[in-house]
């Protein structure tokens, strides 16, 4: 394999990046009003040479009203949870594990259920609850899953099974209290849903992210090196601790700002490292850009095949990812085995 050198880094995510750039502009095209690249092209342009007035009113109406707050959104969405999907799969030391093993994603459902019940019409409340309640998660996970004052990861992992399932039972009692119409919007906001924009400014959504995925990357080098073994990597001097809380925490916030969002999109955070490993190698110091860029593409694809494939009806983003992600796990997890 070829040694990692921050030239190399710098050209795979500028592919990516590339990559990530094309699916903006399909994902712009399409939809029940079609727009011509060459007129997303100059109205992208014209605003951003200040001509605003240059612009027709359905133009700036369907690309900066509607279609582009939500692909930055699924852009958001989709780096959070699959940088947070190879922090966990570090930390726990498992393939297998995923943004929602250890029960944030049930901690987020609820709170935005109980907002739902108590606060059905206020704006931004179902979002604010459902961050309060995946923080609320990650911190009751963190105190159970310590074992003689250290983070444990087989403990983290049993006391997140465990906390996602009584999660799990009370949003399913909760869920029968609730009407029709607000019972089908929560199941739909289960599902994955990027319709719902965030009622606060976006760019502290995207600061963030760039904490969260700044705060692992620093890690980055001391994960290579835990993944060889903790003693080991004490021996080399890496304070596994410490380690282990930063990724926990940063990971975490995450899949807590993502979900809170959209709701539950499955697969991401599960396959997006898996195949920047198989494209790329599993040296952390690109394994995480590369995560990023690549859990935006594959939400920013499936959200425009989930509106566009049955339109004008739309579907879940997460059950797009489902359909998708199941068939290519059970093939690269096949591929292993050979």
């Amino acid at each position: 394999m070829r040694p990692l050198t921050p030239r190399r880094v710098a050209w795979i995510c500028a592919a990516l990046g590339g990559v990530l750039f094309a699916a903006v502009v399909i994902s712009l095209r399409m939809g029940a009003y079609p727009i011509s690249v060459s007129e997303i092209v100059m109205t992208l342009f014209n605003r951003a040479i200040g001509h605003q007035n240059e612009i027709p009113a359905d133009f700036w109406n369907v690309v900066y009203e509607i279609r582009l707050p939500r692909i930055a959104l699924g852009i958001l969405v989709g780096a959070s949870l699959s940088t947070a999907g190879a922090g966990f799969q570090a930390l726990l030391r498992n393939p297998l594990a995923d943004p929602y093993v250890l029960g944030v994603s049930s901690g987020a459902a609820l709170g935005a259920i109980i907002s739902l019940i108590a606060a059905p019409h206020t704006p931004g409340a179902i979002q604010a609850a459902a961050f309060a309640g995946a923080a609320a998660t990650i911190a009751a996970v963190y105190f159970l899953g310590r074992r003689g004052g250290q983070l444990d990861s087989a403990t983290l992992l049993l006391a997140g099974i465990v906390a996602a399932s009584f999660l799990s039972a009370v949003i399913m009692f909760l869920m029968t209290t609730l009407s029709g119409r607000d019972l089908r919007g929560m199941a739909f906001w289960l599902m994955g849903d990027l319709t719902s924009q965030p009622s606060i400014n976006s760019g502290w959504l995207y600061l963030l992210l760039v904490i969260g995925v700044g705060s692992i990357y620093t890690t980055s080098s001391d994960l290579n090196l835990i993944l060889t073994g903790e003693q080991e990597a004490r021996h080399l001097g890496v304070n596994v601790n410490r380690v282990k809380l930063v990724v926990y925490v940063a990971a975490s916030m995450l899949t807590g700002l993502a979900v809170s969002l959209s709701g539950a999109i499955g697969y991401v955070g599960l396959l997006v490292p898996h195949l920047m490993r198989m494209m790329f190698g599993s040296d952390y110091r690109l394994l995480i850009p590369a995560s990023a860029l690549g859990g935006a593409i594959l939400i920013v694809v499936a959200d425009t095949v989930a509106r566009t494939v049955v339109a004008p009806t739309e579907l879940p983003v997460g059950a797009m990812t489902a359909l998708v992600g199941a068939p290519v796990f059970i093939y690269l997890m096949r591929r292993r085995v050979r």
